[in-house]
């Protein structure tokens, strides 16, 4: 049967006995990862050692073409966390409004204060037996309590809860120091690496590290897994899993291209997901909020930019829209749009290059400096010079059937000229519909305090 018939038919029965009073209401898990890519063994990425979560994939249903709306944690956050685009809100600047004032616009709401209402606990979860997660939020604007506790044990008898997992893993930082100290490590030599990364032994031990760290999640991801089972609330909570934004590496994380915003994202909801469901539809990081809501049984806001997953109403989406601003102290603005094939890349600040300055990324990203010394030695290939290049191009355009590393531009190509012109209207007719905040610059006092 096909996912969209199968979900479509069981999804009212469902539901309906989710409306009334909130002991009638499934848990729901948010389990998030950080900076990571569809790198799993249940997306055939080679090395990836990830059974518990190849399992909860394999108990669901897993997206193949998963997006978030930015290629950056706050950015990304502030958005799903909420149901609308960061651009529409004003919280697309990284790490932005955390000292002066600003507020969400009017009708725009946490998912927590929509759930607390409608009865549910909420919990950031901080400790459970042998692992931990963050507690991360990181929301472009100051929020006074969004989440209720830190456990799920904290709720009232019969109440449900509403929790997020966040771990930090395979974010850069302590969690690539952790995964060092695995008994099993990615061997260097056997990584598969992108045309337009160098082959050096640096750039195979960042990679390896990366690899390790996704590693390391999964590990931490059965443990939590072992304690909602020990808990006995798995058979009434519906399980999400996504990561935050892209990979963790160059041409990766800040970026537009594939690598920046591809995420994995898996559905597990008893009753309604059927087991080793796969689907290659278009989907958003904000349909997660949806579907949360609808599980709930909270209507969703006339103004919401996610999709419920499933039901009778569900429709694919035709394009995912992404969109890039400040990260940092790197000031830049780039919005996307792409489908099931191509994706098209608008650089509004063409004059800045890749490798503007950013502290976070000279620090910790090895390969970087690898890829500075090999340009200026001239020993870089058309491909690995790419990220190199004094300037961008206004528009890139990519043809990832034929293209999946995104490194062959077919902005000029003549082929593609009315093409590429359909993808510019739609972007331009988007950016209209969000009332994109990111064209109003942003004052040197916001930057400072943000």
């Amino acid at each position: 049967m096909k996912r969209r018939a199968l979900l479509a038919t069981a999804f009212p029965a469902i539901i309906r006995t989710r409306l009334g009073a909130a002991n009638d209401k499934p848990n729901i898990l948010w389990i998030l990862g950080e900076d990571m890519g569809p790198v799993l063994g249940c997306y055939g990425y080679p090395l990836a050692a990830t059974p518990n979560l190849d399992k909860l994939a394999a108990q669901g249903v897993r997206y193949n073409r998963a997006y978030t709306t930015a290629p950056v944690c706050s950015a990304s956050r502030s958005a799903f966390n909420v149901g609308l685009y960061q651009i529409h809100t004003g919280t697309h600047h990284h790490r932005s409004h955390r000292k002066d004032g600003f507020q969400l616009p009017a009708g725009a709401r946490l998912i927590t204060e929509r759930l607390r209402e409608a009865g549910y606990f909420t919990a950031n979860v901080m400790h459970f037996a042998g692992a931990s997660g963050t507690g991360k939020t990181d929301f472009n604007w100051n929020v006074v309590k969004p989440f209720d506790g830190t456990h799920w044990n904290q709720r009232q008898p019969n109440q449900p809860f509403f929790a997020q997992v966040n771990f930090q893993a395979p974010h850069k930082g302590p969690a690539f120091i952790e995964a060092r100290g695995q008994k099993q490590l990615i061997n260097p030599a056997k990584v598969t690496l992108p045309p337009y990364f160098p082959d050096h032994p640096v750039v195979r031990d960042e990679m390896a590290n990366f690899l390790d760290a996704v590693n390391l999640l999964d590990v931490k991801v059965g443990l939590l897994m072992e304690a909602l089972a020990r808990d006995k609330v798995l058979d009434n909570t519906i399980l999400f899993f996504m990561g935050d934004n892209g990979t963790c590496l160059i041409r990766g994380k800040q970026w537009l291209y594939d690598k920046g915003v591809h995420v994995p994202l898996f559905l597990n909801w008893p009753g309604v997901t059927k087991p080793g469901t796969v689907s290659d539809d278009l989907v958003l990081s904000l349909d997660m909020t949806a579907t949360t809501l609808l599980a709930a049984g909270v209507p969703l806001p006339a103004n919401f930019h996610g999709r419920p997953l499933t039901g009778s109403s569900y429709q694919a989406r035709e394009a995912i829209f992404t969109a890039r601003d400040r990260c940092d102290m790197t000031l830049d603005r780039i919005r996307s749009v792409r489908d099931k094939r191509y994706n098209y890349i608008r650089n509004y600040m063409p004059d800045r290059p890749y490798t503007q300055y950013n502290q976070y990324i000279e620090t910790s990203y090895p390969t970087l400096s690898v890829m500075k010394k090999l340009h200026a030695e001239g020993k870089l290939n058309t491909a690995q010079s790419l990220f190199m290049a004094p300037r961008k191009p206004p528009v890139e355009f990519y043809d990832r059937q034929n293209d999946p590393h995104e490194v062959h531009n077919l902005a000029a190509a003549p082929a593609h000229r009315d093409r590429i012109a359909g993808y510019g209207k739609q972007l331009d007719a988007w950016l209209q519909a969000m009332d994109d905040k990111g064209a109003m610059p942003e004052s040197r006092e916001a930057q400072e305090l943000g």
